[in-house]
């Protein structure tokens, strides 16, 4: 048994959190550091199964501030009795016998992603963020290893063969970026508490800048990055975050059933509207398209680029549902990842009846043959496109092939995206330290893809494909962990963060609700 000392500050909002600093600091039994990970399902961390009911689905976090380390439980029971009254706390033991209940269970959203959660309501005495949810960043890691693999190695190999980067990442990682753009977003604007009024317009305005900021640096880069050497996504993930902003009310089953309408309808539709329109020389976006055609860029952001926005919405809404979805629960993780692979595997075989048995390559190859070379249509079949497919035949909508952006092509990838995410957060439960180089840098996407982007227009990069990802995948890596110890967030993340916090807290405080202060973790 160890007993501790708790002082007590209740939220005094309208949100039943209370704020507990605790002397000496609880630890997470895993590696004996408070509020480092998010528990998971399994933690053992002693308060929280001391303090707070069983079965709540609730778990401890944690953040220091000042030599003093905060935790916020959404219910507590606390010893009533002198100023810093010790409180008992053992595995499985039972508060003592004088002791108040003080709130209700709520929802406390993760700070996964580079941006504050909105601030409380008037009175709020302070506002904790709880600790990342490591197998998220982790798959963000994931996603971009994968974009860095992509850009580096050559899809093809010297015998003719596709490369195992090209196999295993293209298409698949940039679609994961858009899903994890989706779930970044829901942890920032409530998770599983949707809101309302004037906090969902601090959200939406706040989105909007952020959008605004991401948007400029894609515009920047790709003046300095040839399309040939790297397609650059950010000023398109601009756009799909605005795209988001009429998304923050809708519900898990709404997002649902909206990623699979989107999915479906909007490429059809992608298909049909873009019969009469001339497609674009594709170049990465920059500030000069902007000013001299900006009818052509938003035509090229929106609907014939190699991310384009509208269909991509799909993979926002995903990303959505995932990150509105309760992950600190394992029955919901599983049944996401096992969603995940079904729906990859039922895409994929669909694809392989429509092209093969049905005869979709067949007919598409009669089309060809007066349309384009034989190589560059095996190459659309095989080796993918660069966002968008021939409208000379309806069967190019049921290829499978990488940034095809076919029906298939965005079912596949979301439900490898939803596997990944869902594996990565189970590992990061039951192995979260294995995970922390690349959850470190998963924290900071926007800072390591554009630190890579510039990387690859440096000449001091080795000619060897393989030399030159490795040393870039340790340069970048080693910068996040070293980074990391003494800040939260990445430079650029740091960046957007203060600007999307000043503009949120603007708007909160003309309700009157003031800027209520932040212990971040």
């Amino acid at each position: 048994m160890t007993e501790v000392k708790v002082h007590a500050i209740p939220s005094g909002g309208d949100d039943g959190i209370t704020f507990f600093a605790v002397t000496p600091p609880l630890t997470d039994q895993s590696d004996g550091r408070p509020g480092d990970r998010d528990p998971g399902p399994d933690s053992a961390a002693s308060a929280a199964s001391a303090a707070s009911p069983p079965d709540s689905g609730h778990h401890l976090s944690a953040a220091t501030s000042g030599g003093i380390t905060w935790y916020a439980l959404p219910t507590l029971q606390i010893v009533e009795a002198e100023p810093d009254p010790p409180l008992a706390v053992s595995d499985g033991a039972a508060p003592a016998p004088d002791v108040q209940d003080i709130g209700p269970a709520v929802e406390i959203p993760h700070a996964c992603d580079p941006e504050p959660a909105p601030s409380s309501a008037a009175g709020d005495s302070a506002r904790i963020l709880p600790p990342r949810l490591v197998g998220v960043d982790a798959a963000r890691g994931v996603a971009l290893l994968g974009m860095m693999a992509v850009h580096i190695v050559s899809s093809e190999t010297a015998a003719g063969t596709m490369s195992t980067a090209w196999a295993l990442a293209a298409g698949k990682s940039a679609a994961l970026f858009a899903v994890l753009a989706g779930v970044g977003i829901a942890f920032t604007t409530g998770r599983t508490k949707i809101l309302h009024g004037r906090r969902r317009v601090a959200a939406a305005a706040a989105l909007a800048v952020r959008a605004l900021l991401i948007g400029c640096i894609g515009l920047l880069l790709g003046s300095v990055v040839p399309f040939d050497t790297a397609g650059v996504i950010l000023a398109y993930y601009a756009v799909l975050f605005l795209l988001a902003i009429p998304l923050l009310g809708l519900s898990v089953r709404s997002l649902v059933v909206l990623t699979a309408v989107t999915a479906v309808a909007v490429p059809v539709l992608s298909h049909v509207v873009r019969g009469p329109v001339t497609a674009p020389e594709l170049d990465n976006p920059t500030f000069a398209d902007l000013s001299g055609a900006p009818e052509d860029l938003v035509t090229e952001l929106a609907l014939t680029g190699l991310y384009p926005a509208l269909p991509w919405i799909a993979y926002l809404c995903a990303g959505l549902a995932i990150g509105r979805s309760p992950l600190t629960k394992r029955g919901v993780v599983m049944g996401l990842t096992a969603a995940g692979v079904a729906l990859a595997w039922l895409s994929s075989t669909a694809s392989w009846f429509l092209m093969g048995p049905l005869g979709g390559r067949d007919r598409l190859a009669e089309v060809a043959m007066s349309t384009m070379p034989l190589q560059d249509f095996t190459g659309l079949l095989v080796w993918g496109a660069d966002g968008t497919l021939p409208t000379t035949s309806a069967w190019w909508l049921a290829v499978l092939a990488p940034h095809t952006t076919t029906p298939l092509d965005i079912l596949y990838t979301i439900g490898v995206a939803t596997a990944v995410i869902g594996t990565a957060v189970i590992v990061g439960w039951v192995a979260g330290r294995v995970l922390r180089p690349l959850a470190a840098a998963g924290s900071m996407p926007l800072t390591l893809y554009t630190l890579h982007l510039l990387l690859l227009v440096t000449p001091v990069m080795p000619e060897s494909e393989a030399a030159a990802f490795v040393l870039q995948v340790v340069l970048l890596v080693s910068f996040a962990a070293l980074w990391r110890r003494r800040f939260e967030r990445g430079p650029l993340e740091h960046v957007v963060q203060l600007a999307t916090g000043r503009v949120r807290t603007k708007i909160l405080e003309g309700r009157g609700e003031g800027r209520a202060p932040q212990v971040t973790a």
